[in-house]
């Protein structure tokens, strides 16, 4: 599955892992400001703010499972599986609200919004269709993190309707929905940073028994829920000064405390869930860095050293292989 979350430094940070047993050949891609959009139902848009984040491209169109605009505002979409639920058409009671297709919520948000308040406003006055974009890619169930420097929310689209909550946390994982995501953080009210201290009874000396024992309690598995509870924490918690190489490696740290590795969640047989990538960008500056599985060294792509004003997409294949750099070996 997949955990995104948001950081601030001197600048605003979001970024997510993608979690899952394959790939579907992800690339870094840029959407320039003339890029022109033909929503399904929504009509073109021709001219909007430039993206960049991670995208599937299928017949150049970008499907993005998270991306950021020009001007700061970040989105990712994960998997809400058995939660997830939309339209399947429109009714005569619709009639007054601009009907968005699954797969281009995304650009639809960050190509005409700057904020997270402009979207509370979009989504008012929208409703989210199942149409899938091809029969080869049917739709997927999601729920999505939208952020800026000021807020964050989480946008569900079930059965009763559509549900914002307001994220005081700048964590999303899988499930369960958001509010039990929260209520779990009850379940850790005693979590400290500091070494723990025996309150469990009088009549008992328990001592720490060794140093680093900071986060006692908290869980480690790799569940969606207790995914939520170790990045909240990690976040809450994680201290980095402004700069931004310290800001960036800061990120990753807090996104590494859920990495999945290759053997330790079947999902059938003989195929595990890896953390396919992980990315974190820089909203304020428009850099996405990325890190995959087998490459731990951080990549950077900068969409304002592309012509923005273009009309044509940019890609960048991610780079899968690390290399490992020797001190006595040439």
């Amino acid at each position: 599955m997949c955990t995104a979350a948001t950081y601030q430094t001197k600048d605003f940070y979001m970024g997510r892992t993608l979690d899952y047993e394959f790939s579907y050949g992800e690339e870094v891609t840029i959407t320039p400001r003339n890029y022109e959009f033909d929503f399904r139902y929504a009509g073109k848009a021709k001219t909007h703010y430039a993206l960049i984040g991670m995208a599937f491209v299928a017949g150049d169109y970008p499907l993005y499972y998270d991306a950021a605009n020009e001007k700061g505002l970040g989105m990712a979409g994960l998997n809400f599986v058995g939660n997830a639920a939309y339209a399947d058409e429109a009714t005569e009671a619709d009639k007054d609200l601009v009907q968005v297709a699954q797969y281009e919520f995304i650009p639809w948000i960050l190509t005409q919004c700057a904020s997270v308040a402009e979207a509370r406003r979009m989504l008012s006055n929208m409703k989210l269709m199942g149409t899938p974009f091809s029969e080869q890619l049917p739709t997927a169930q999601l729920h999505w993190m939208i952020a800026d420097k000021e807020e964050c929310i989480v946008v569900e689209s079930m059965k009763d309707g559509m549900h914002i909550y307001d994220d005081p946390v700048g964590v999303l994982t899988n499930n369960p929905p958001f509010p039990g995501q929260m209520f779990a953080l009850n379940n850790y009210a005693g979590v400290s940073r500091k070494q723990p201290e025996s309150t469990f009874a009088g009549v008992l000396e328990l001592d720490p028994y060794s140093r680093g024992m900071g986060g006692m309690g908290i869980p480690g598995d790799l569940s969606s829920q207790s995914r939520f509870v170790k990045v909240a924490f990690t976040k809450l918690n994680a201290i980095s000064g402004d700069g931004e190489n310290e800001s960036v490696s800061q990120f990753f740290h807090i996104l590494g405390s859920v990495d999945q590795q290759r053997g330790c969640c079947e999902v059938s047989e003989g195929a595990y869930e890896i953390t396919i990538y992980t990315s974190c960008c820089n909203t304020t500056k428009g850099i996405y860095y990325y890190t995959t599985y087998d490459n731990h060294q951080i990549t950077a792509v900068d969409m304002y050293a592309e012509n923005l004003d273009s009309d044509k997409l940019i890609r960048y294949p991610i780079i899968l292989n690390g290399e490992i750099r020797w001190h006595n070996k040439k």
